[in-house]
């Protein structure tokens, strides 16, 4: 009766993060699948649970997909309830949703919760707002790795008008700045490189577009980091809030 898969998002690291909706699929966990950057502290809320580490990181030994798919189809298929524990939120980035579509296609009932994922959360943690009323109306999510080496459409997203916050880009990052600049994107935009988002360790290292590898390189950045791309990320755009908190506070109270 209580078989299933929940594809859960654990967030980007703190605990504090984590949903009520993803502490109760942790509780009636049989089994829990757990990814490598999941942080091991939220597996207090299932402690009778078996844990199977199934993880995948850039440039290291990594569990094979097709093998985590026949993980949880096995499990489920014994009657357990099992719980796919992703970092951040399965759905972006995290595979959930060819997860899910596998499963479905063998009867298997699923359900995503979502989670916080690293971008939200670690340009939160350095006060940068990814959206704010006259500095930027958009934001746009993009992963520099892509399983195919397909290209993304660097021109648009350069000019886009949205912030771009950009997942497993460290190692690309002259070839990011390259492509932006080519597509048309200011010398001066300012960029954020967040580590370890949302975690005590989160270190933040801030430039501009056109020098942000060299300070990357001084800074000695290295993954798990996300890359915030415009002009939330200057200190200035905290002025423009500044600004507009009395014009805002006004018109709720008219």
């Amino acid at each position: 009766m209580n078989a299933k898969v929940w594809l859960v998002g654990a967030g980007p690291g703190d605990p504090e993060l984590l949903t009520l909706k993803a502490v109760r699929a942790l509780r009636e966990a049989d089994v829990v699948l757990i990814d490598d950057l999941v942080n091991v502290a939220v597996l207090e809320h299932c402690p009778t649970a078996r844990i199977i580490p199934v993880g995948k990181r850039g440039g290291c030994r990594s569990t094979p997909q097709a093998f985590i798919h026949r993980l949880m189809l096995r499990y489920v298929r014994q009657g357990k309830c099992v719980v796919r524990l992703k970092g951040g939120d399965p759905c972006i980035f995290g595979r959930g949703g060819e997860e899910a579509q596998w499963l479905r296609q063998y009867g298997v009932e699923v359900e995503l919760v979502n989670g916080i994922t690293a971008g939200l959360a670690g340009a939160t943690r350095c006060d940068i707002p990814l959206t704010l009323r006259g500095v930027a109306r958009g934001v746009t999510l993009v992963t520099a790795h892509t399983q195919d080496d397909s290209q993304l459409n660097w021109q648009a997203l350069a000019q886009g008008g949205t912030t771009l916050v950009v997942y497993m880009g460290v190692a690309k990052l002259g070839e990011i700045r390259d492509q932006l600049l080519a597509g048309g994107m200011a010398v001066n935009t300012p960029v954020a490189m967040i580590e370890n988002a949302s975690l005590p360790q989160q270190r933040e290292c801030r430039s501009d577009l056109l020098g942000m590898e060299d300070e990357a390189h001084r800074f000695q950045l290295k993954s798990p980091a996300i890359l915030v791309i415009g002009a939330v990320a200057a200190a200035e755009a905290q002025a423009v809030l500044e600004r507009e908190l009395p014009a805002m506070a006004a018109g709720q109270s008219a």
